[in-house]
């Protein structure tokens, strides 16, 4: 009888308590999306841009697999105290709502978070980027209907009132999120997630980050409207065609006898850091194969673009909220051409040889418990497009072997 009472009490006390949880936190996120449209709502009228922002990696800001991972790792950590670091840049809102970030979190390691990550009003309520502040920090206009956006001429509407701003043209809009990153990985340097991207001749030239993550094209900005220039949601980078204009190769090969030397010229085309050195286990790989008689590989050999972090006890870490010092960087800086030479045995019993350069964003990597989590955490398995390398440019050629 003790233990059915203690049961029943206890089941009643969950059942009392689980719906007035529910109850606060549906309050909780109905005032966050009062002061921060959700992107649902902005889809009624602007379509076509939802879809595009639906494909980019934006949206997934605080979906994907290897965010909770990280995030489960970051607060079990010891500078895992303050639980909104991660979020500032994931789900910006937070900023304006510190005091309620533990929904965030809760959201984020469901799997299936209700709340906007990186979406809509996240960016078009921006009203100015404190670019004093490293990094710059974003002011918000919220409770007054008013969206910020780069057109003059916007289309008059019930839903909200729009405001051309001319932060929208330019790079100081990205800087916030996208020139941060946590703890001693910044190692003090203001522009050290970029490089020095603001010297680049890119920006010399007057580029700015929307020419190209946000390219103009021709379309509805929205439903119905006339058609006129507007810029593209997909954000294109790792993920999609930009990529391939991220850098050249050019290879050389020198046959004398029985040694035969492959000179790579890679040549970064992009005014920042390649890669981008958040996450820290951001990589990009050069891959140079090979092959012989009947297309048998006989020499394989790589290269290594990124940074290697050290935590507090000299180990190895790819957290970088672990990071206090930089074990080696092999980051291509902004615009950098790097030659790498590569020396084997000519291959034997063929009059030619194929010689093929890939150069490559690398997979995640990390400790295996680390990957397991990832991949257990993923729909997809060890199918999830984090543990795949994705192509930038690759060379092939045929080589006559001297006789």
């Amino acid at each position: 009888m003790g233990f059915l009472a203690a049961f029943t009490g206890w089941a009643c006390l969950f059942a009392g308590w689980m719906p007035d949880a529910f109850a606060q936190d549906t309050k909780t996120q109905a005032l966050i999306e009062k002061a921060f449209p959700h992107s649902n709502k902005c889809k009624r009228c602007h379509e076509r841009v939802f879809e595009e922002w639906e494909t980019s990696p934006l949206s997934k800001s605080i979906h994907s697999a290897a965010f909770r991972a990280s995030l489960d790792a970051f607060l079990k950590s010891p500078g895992g105290k303050d639980q909104a670091v991660c979020f500032r840049c994931h789900a910006p809102q937070v900023r304006e709502f510190p005091e309620h970030v533990q929904l965030f979190v809760e959201q984020a390691r469901s799997g299936d978070p209700s709340l906007d990550g990186v979406a809509c009003s996240q960016c078009h309520l921006i009203k100015q980027v404190d670019r004093a502040k490293h990094p710059p920090e974003p002011k918000y206009e919220i409770g007054t209907k008013i969206l910020y956006g780069p057109y003059k001429d916007a289309v008059q509407n019930l839903a909200h009132q729009s405001m051309e701003s001319d932060l929208f043209h330019k790079s100081d809009l990205c800087l916030n999120c996208h020139q941060s990153v946590p703890s001693a990985a910044n190692l003090g340097k203001a522009n050290d997630l970029l490089g020095n991207w603001d010297r680049s001749q890119a920006v010399k030239s007057g580029k700015e980050c929307q020419q190209c993550h946000m390219p103009e094209q021709v379309g509805e900005s929205a439903n119905g409207e006339k058609k006129r220039k507007v810029a593209n949601h997909t954000f294109p980078g790792r993920i999609g065609t930009l990529r391939q204009e991220a850098a050249k190769l050019d290879v050389q090969t020198k046959v004398e006898g029985d040694k035969t030397t492959v000179t790579v010229k890679v040549q970064s085309l992009v005014p920042h850091n390649l890669p981008a050195t958040h996450p820290a286990w951001a990589t990009v790989v050069l891959n140079l194969e090979v092959k012989g008689k009947n297309l048998k590989t006989v020499f394989a050999d790589s290269r290594i673009y990124g940074r290697t972090y050290a935590d507090a006890k000299g180990q190895k870490t790819v957290f970088d909220f672990e990071a206090v010092k930089v074990v080696d960087d092999t980051v291509l800086k902004p615009e950098e051409t790097r030659v790498e030479t590569f020396s084997f045995p000519t291959p034997k019993d063929t009059k030619t040889f194929d010689v093929e350069a890939v150069l490559n964003y690398g997979s995640i990597t990390g400790p295996a418990s680390f990957l397991e989590r990832v991949e257990a955490e993923s729909s997809k398995g060890s199918q999830d497009p984090a543990f795949q390398p994705i192509e930038i440019v690759r060379r092939t050629e045929n080589v006559l072997v001297n006789k």
